[in-house]
C-alpha cells in the first residue's frame, strides 16, 4: 500500500468521510454507527497510524486481539472485519490483494430456540401491556423481525387483502406476509387511536416521519401524510442525528425485548427467549401443520431456501424424528 496519507487541509477527517460514503451506499444508521467505531477502535489498536499504512498484519492482529483478548462471537469478529474492509475499498480506495489471507471467524452452527405452542400461549399471557402484547402477537403471527414490525407504515398493512407487506427487509428486499385475522380489528382500533395522535400533531405544525433514501427530496410533502406514518409511533418526539429534524420515531425496540423478557420469567420458560424466538416459532410451527418449505421461505425473506433448512432440524431433532433403539 501506498505510504502517502490525504492532507488533512484538504480533505475532510477520516471518519466524516467514512460518514459520508456509508451515506451515500444507504447504510444504515445502526450500520454507519457500528461501521465508525470498528475503524476507530482498529485506529486507536495501532496507537492511531494511518490505515493507509497499514495492511493485512495490523488487520489480523486487531481481529485475534478481539478473538483472544475480548472474547467478542465470530459475529462481531465479522461486522468489525466488514467495517474495516469497507474503509480500505469504499472510502481509501486500495486495493486489497491480501484480503483473501485475511482469517475469517467462522460462526458456530447452533439449532435456533422454539418455543412450542403451549410456551407461546403462556408468554402471550403474561404480557401486560396492551401495546405490546399487540406487537408482540404481530411477531409470532407473521414471523417478521423486531425491526420490521416497528418499521410498519400505514401504507403497508391491507386489511382488504389480509396482507403486510414488508419493505426493505434483510438484505434490502420486499415481501409479503399474512395479516392474522384474530389481530385485524385490535389492528384497525389502534390505528384510529394512531391517526389521532397524527392529526393532533399536525395541528402543532408537526407530524413529519422520516422516509427513506430521496423520497423525501422527491415527494416533499410525502412526510406528513397519513399512509407513512408509523403503526408502531412513538409516545415523543425526537431529534434526527443526522439531519437535526425533530419527529416522532417508531417505539424503541428495547421496550418489546424488555416486555418478552418479562413475561417469559414470569411464564417460567425454562429456554431464552427474545422477540426474534417468535420468528423461529412461526416457521417451526407452520412446518408442522403441513405448509412446504418453499412457502415458508417466502413468508421469512430467506435468499436461499438452505437458511430455512434449519428448521426442519428442529423438526427432526431428539426422539421427534428418531425413535430410540431403548424403545424398541
Amino acid at each position: 500500500m501506498s505510504n502517502s496519507q490525504p492532507s488533512a487541509t484538504s480533505q475532510p477527517k477520516l471518519l466524516d468521510q467514512v460518514r459520508d460514503r456509508l451515506r451515500v451506499k444507504h447504510y444504515s444508521k445502526r450500520t454507519e454507527a457500528a461501521y465508525v467505531q470498528w475503524i476507530k477502535r482498529y485506529i486507536f489498536f495501532h496507537d492511531k497510524r494511518h490505515p493507509l499504512e497499514m495492511g493485512k498484519v495490523e488487520v489480523e492482529s486487531f481481529l485475534t486481539s478481539l478473538a483472544v483478548e475480548r472474547n467478542v462471537s465470530a459475529s462481531t469478529q465479522s461486522q468489525a472485519l466488514s467495517a474495516i474492509l469497507f474503509l480500505y475499498k469504499e472510502v481509501l480506495e486500495q486495493p486489497l490483494p491480501w484480503l483473501d489471507e485475511v482469517t475469517r471467524a467462522k460462526k458456530p452452527a447452533r439449532l435456533p430456540t422454539v418455543l412450542t405452542r403451549d410456551e407461546v400461549g403462556r408468554l402471550l399471557k403474561y404480557v401486560d401491556d396492551p401495546l405490546m402484547d399487540l406487537v408482540v402477537r404481530l411477531l409470532y403471527g407473521t414471523g417478521m423481525r423486531l425491526l420490521e414490525c416497528l418499521r410498519l407504515r400505514v401504507k403497508d398493512v391491507d386489511f382488504a387483502r389480509h396482507e403486510i407487506v414488508v419493505r426493505e427487509g434483510k438484505g434490502a428486499k420486499d415481501r409479503v406476509t399474512m395479516l392474522p385475522a384474530t389481530l385485524a380489528d385490535r389492528l384497525k382500533v389502534h390505528l384510529v387511536q394512531v391517526k389521532a395522535q397524527h392529526v393532533a400533531d399536525l395541528a402543532m405544525g408537526k407530524g413529519e416521519v422520516w422516509l427513506p433514501d430521496a423520497l423525501a427530496v422527491k415527494y416533499p410533502n410525502a412526510g406528513k401524510t397519513w399512509a407513512w406514518q408509523y403503526v408502531f409511533p412513538a409516545a415523543g418526539f425526537s431529534t434526527d442525528p443526522r439531519s437535526g429534524a425533530v419527529r416522532r420515531h417508531h417505539i424503541d425496540e428495547k421496550r418489546v425485548q424488555r416486555a418478552v423478557r418479562r413475561a417469559a420469567e414470569r411464564a417460567e420458560l425454562a429456554k431464552p427467549v427474545s422477540p426474534h424466538t417468535l420468528r423461529h416459532s412461526f416457521a417451526t410451527h407452520l412446518l408442522e401443520g403441513g405448509y412446504d418449505i418453499r412457502t415458508v421461505q417466502e413468508l421469512l425473506g430467506h435468499s436461499d431456501v438452505s437458511t430455512t433448512m434449519i428448521y426442519t432440524h428442529v423438526l427432526n431433532k431428539g426422539g421427534r424424528g428418531v425413535v430410540s433403539p431403548l424403545d424398541r
